[in-house]
C-alpha cells in the first residue's frame, strides 16, 4: 500500500539524540527559551542512529554549525540549580555545595597546551598562563554537554513545534521589517534565499534573543581540560578563540556565548567565525552580534558549502513500506541517487525534480513518519547543523515567514 508515513510502536524505536548541544542545537535546559534553541554548529553528536536525523549527525563536528543539540541552553540550567542551594525551610537547612576550583594555570596539560600555542602561533607564554589563571571551571557547561542519563525518544513533531510557533514567527517578521534590504542583498550576493538566512538566525537564537550568557574562554577551557570525550575539539576551538581575540585586538575574556563556545546571532564557533564570517555592513569590523554581519555570514557559509542557487531544497513524498525504504534511510542524507531512481525502492516521487536526492525520514514515536526528498541544498543546511530535524525546521520556518508576510494587508 502506498503511504506517505509509517507508524511504529513507541517501544520499537531506539532513543533519538539530536546531537551535542545549537548545536541546538545542543543538552539540558531550564527554561523554555533555552530549550527552544538548537545546538552549536559543527559539534559532533554523542550517538548516531539509523534514521536520517542521526545519519546527518554522524559526522557532525559544529560548525558550528556544529550543534545538533540546543545552542545556548545550559546557562539557565546552571542558574536554576544554583538558585536552589542555600535555601532554608522550617524543617531543615540545605547546605550550600562547595564551589569547584580549578587552577588551570597550574595543570601540566595546560602548560603543554600553552607551549604548543607559543610555538605554533607565536603567543606569549606568560600572557597565556595569566589568562588561564583567570579561567573559571563552569559546572553548568559540563552538566549541559553530558548526555541525559535517561534519554527520551526524540520526536519530529515536538522538535518542529519549538521553532514553528507564534513567538518566533512574530520576531522573524520584525527582523524582516528591519533588515529586509540586507537580507535581499545577501541573497543577491550569495545566491541563498533571504527566507532561509532569516530562518537560520531565527532557529539559532530567536533573532538575537538567546545568544548565551557563558564567558566563552572559561566555557571552552572547561570543555578542553575537563571533558575528555571532546577535549581535542574544544582545544582547537579554544585556540581559535585566542587567535580571534588577537585578530580583533580584544581580550579573550570579553566574549560571551553558548556553553559550547558558539557566538552571536548565528552561533558560530570561533573557528567558523574566523573562516566564514564577513563584514557585511562595511565598517571594517566583523561582529556577529550585529544583525547585518550575521546575515551576510550565514549567507556566505551556505554558499561556500555548495548552495545551488534556484535549486530545490526538499519535497514531501509518499513511500511503500518495505526493505527498500530502510536501505535508502541507511544510506544517509547526502544526495547520491537520481530522484526517479528511488521509485525502484518504493518511493512515490510524483513530479519531484529529477535531481540527486536522499530519502529523509522525520520520525515521531508512536505516530506517522514524514518523508521528504532532500536535495543538495537540504544537505548544505545540515553542514550548518548536522541534523535533518534542524534542516527541516529551517525549511518550515522559512515557509512560515514567507506566508506570514504575504498574509499582511
Amino acid at each position: 500500500m502506498n503511504r506517505s508515513t509509517r507508524r511504529f510502536p513507541l517501544t520499537s524505536r531506539l532513543p533519538l539524540f539530536l546531537g551535542l548541544c545549537c548545536a541546538l542545537p545542543l543538552a539540558a535546559a531550564a527554561n523554555t527559551a533555552a530549550a527552544n534553541t538548537p545546538q552549536p554548529q559543527h559539534l559532533p553528536p554523542h550517538t548516531t542512529q539509523h534514521s536520517s536525523q542521526h545519519k546527518a549527525s554522524a559526522t557532525h563536528s559544529p560548525g558550528s554549525h556544529s550543534k545538533s543539540t540546543t545552542h545556548a541552553a545550559a546557562h539557565s540550567t546552571a542558574h536554576a540549580t544554583a538558585s536552589n542551594h542555600g535555601k532554608t525551610s522550617k524543617h531543615k537547612t540545605v547546605a550550600k555545595a562547595p564551589a569547584v576550583v580549578r587552577h588551570y594555570d597550574t595543570l601540566p596539560e595546560v602548560h603543554s597546551y600553552v607551549d604548543t600555542l607559543v610555538q605554533k602561533d607565536g603567543f606569549n607564554q606568560d600572557e597565556l598562563l595569566a589568562l588561564f589563571a583567570k579561567a573559571r571551571f563552569q559546572p553548568g557547561v559540563i552538566k549541559a554537554i553530558l548526555p541525559p542519563s535517561s534519554p527520551r525518544q526524540k520526536s519530529w513533531q515536538a522538535y518542529r513545534a519549538r521553532f514553528i510557533e507564534p513567538v518566533r514567527i512574530k520576531a522573524g517578521l520584525k527582523f524582516w521589517d528591519t533588515y529586509g534590504d540586507r537580507l535581499k542583498e545577501a541573497e543577491q550576493r550569495y545566491g541563498v534565499p533571504a527566507d532561509i538566512i532569516a530562518a537560520i538566525i531565527g532557529v539559532e537564537t530567536i533573532y538575537g534573543r538567546n545568544t548565551g550568557t557563558f564567558e566563552t574562554f572559561s566555557a571552552l577551557t572547561t570543555l578542553a581540560f575537563d571533558y575528555p570525550p571532546r577535549a581535542d575539539l574544544f582545544r582547537r576551538e579554544l585556540e581559535a578563540l585566542l587567535l580571534l581575540a588577537r585578530d580583533e585586538g580584544r581580550s579573550p575574556l570579553s566574549y560571551q556565548g553558548s556553553y559550547a563556545g558558539a557566538l552571536g546571532l548565528p552561533q558560530f564557533l570561533p573557528s567558523s567565525l574566523r573562516k566564514w564570517a564577513v563584514d557585511f555592513d562595511g565598517d571594517h569590523h566583523i561582529d556577529l552580534t550585529n544583525p547585518v554581519d550575521a546575515i551576510g555570514s550565514v549567507g556566505r557559509f551556505l554558499a561556500e558549502h555548495g548552495w545551488e542557487t534556484g535549486a530545490p531544497i526538499a519535497v514531501p513524498v509518499t513511500v511503500n513500506e518495505g526493505p527498500g525504504i530502510d536501505t535508502l534511510i541507511a544510506e544517509g542524507i547526502e544526495p547520491k541517487r537520481q530522484a526517479n531512481d528511488l521509485r525502484a525502492y518504493g518511493v512515490q516521487v510524483g513530479d519531484a525534480p529529477n535531481r540527486p536526492a536522499a530519502l529523509i525520514d522525520l520520525a515521531t514515536p508512536d505516530d506517522d513518519t514524514e518523508y521528504r526528498l532532500g536535495y543538495r541544498n537540504f544537505y548544505v543546511i545540515t553542514r550548518y547543523n548536522r541534523s535533518s530535524f534542524y534542516a527541516s525546521s529551517v525549511m518550515d520556518l522559512a515557509e512560515a515567514l514567507k506566508a506570514a508576510r504575504s498574509d499582511r494587508p
